[in-house]
């Protein structure tokens, strides 16, 4: 697990933007101007394209319009943000819906106060497959084995993740069930770069991802491409989401916090290519590529926590059967609505 440090509050946004870094206790405790004695928030998230809003609200300096500093920690995986909620580092987690789950399931006292995203998954698949599938169905993995002497080969992020979730619902609906169907293999990948990677070098045959491997599998003229996309599987499939701790919920930094939100995701869909910029700056991907990624139909950003709220037992009914949390949670024990509703 790799982590990242930065910050930004009103006394120190412009020090912050010229390079400073700040890390401190979560929800520091000294009776400043936050209030309910909260002067600072610790607020995870990650370096990838759900996480938007994080870079738009640090880059165009939105941070300074709340009471509070706010001290960002990057992480790579889901699991390194669950332990560090657990262990009171963190107040605000920006990352999956799952994980998310996982730390309300622990007993933590935290609600999914805000969406990131809807619908930014797709299932992609060698475009040979295509109209096999569609002509035929679950019968055309079966079809794809006799002719290759091999299954078709699934590759995405570990079973859980969001991503595996899609993919494993869709192929469900489909009428396949991959643990029983030797002409199917689904294998874990950490990280979009090595889906990315295991799509160049033919180790897969297709995969559920998010942007910008879509994007780039187009720029690069690869034979896997889109076969389906969330929207059109799952609508209002949910994916990154913003965790508070009740702390938060209970001060007004959460309000805050999600109006910030909020103008980062109009600012998103308002200026694409100053987006871009902050998406090379934050993600490490080349601008023009993150430019012509926000114009896909998997980029579609949203704060509203109800525009997932229909899809997300979904997802609650997977990781309970998965054994990732005891039992399936209701959207009344994962959502606060209020705070948005607030706005």
């Amino acid at each position: 697990m790799y982590e990242r440090s930065a910050g930004a509050s009103r006394r120190s946004f412009l020090a912050a933007a010229g390079g400073a870094a700040t890390v401190g206790l979560a929800g520091c405790l000294d009776g400043g101007d936050g209030g309910d004695g909260l002067d600072e928030l610790t607020v995870a998230h990650m370096p990838i394209y759900p996480d938007l809003q994080w870079y738009v609200m640090e880059g165009e300096g939105y941070f300074s319009e709340i009471d509070a500093e706010i001290n960002g920690r990057e992480f790579t995986d889901g699991p390194a943000i669950v332990q560090a909620f657990a262990g009171g580092d963190i107040d605000v987690a920006m990352f999956g819906i799952v994980p998310a789950m996982i730390v309300i399931d622990n007993g933590i006292p935290a609600r999914v106060t805000a969406a990131n995203i809807r619908e930014p998954m797709g299932i992609m698949a060698e475009s040979s497959f295509h109209d096999t599938f569609e002509e035929h169905g679950a019968d055309a993995f079966a079809m794809w084995e006799e002719e290759r002497g091999r299954p078709f080969r699934f590759g995405t992020f570990p079973q859980g993740s969001v991503p595996d979730v899609l993919l494993r619902y869709w192929l469900r609906e489909t009428g396949v069930d991959p643990e029983a169907n030797d002409s199917i293999e689904i294998r874990e990948i950490n990280g979009a770069n090595a889906v990315w990677q295991a799509i160049n070098g033919g180790d897969i045959d297709g995969t559920s991802i998010m942007e910008p491997v879509p994007t780039i599998a187009q720029e690069e003229g690869s034979s896997v491409t889109m076969l389906r996309t969330a929207a059109e599987i799952l609508p209002g499939q949910p994916a990154a989401v913003t965790l508070m701790s009740d702390a938060v919920r209970d001060s007004p930094l959460a309000a805050q916090f999600l109006e910030q939100h909020v103008r980062a995701t109009e600012f998103i869909g308002e200026s694409p290519d100053a987006t871009a910029q902050h998406v090379e700056s934050g993600i490490g991907m080349p601008a023009d590529r993150a430019r012509t990624a926000l114009d896909s139909p998997l980029s579609n950003f949203v704060t509203d926590p109800a525009s997932i709220s229909e899809a997300t037992p979904v997802f609650s009914e997977f990781a309970a059967s998965n054994g990732q949390i005891s039992e399936q949670l209701t959207n009344d024990r994962i959502f606060d609505f209020d705070v948005y509703d607030s706005l």
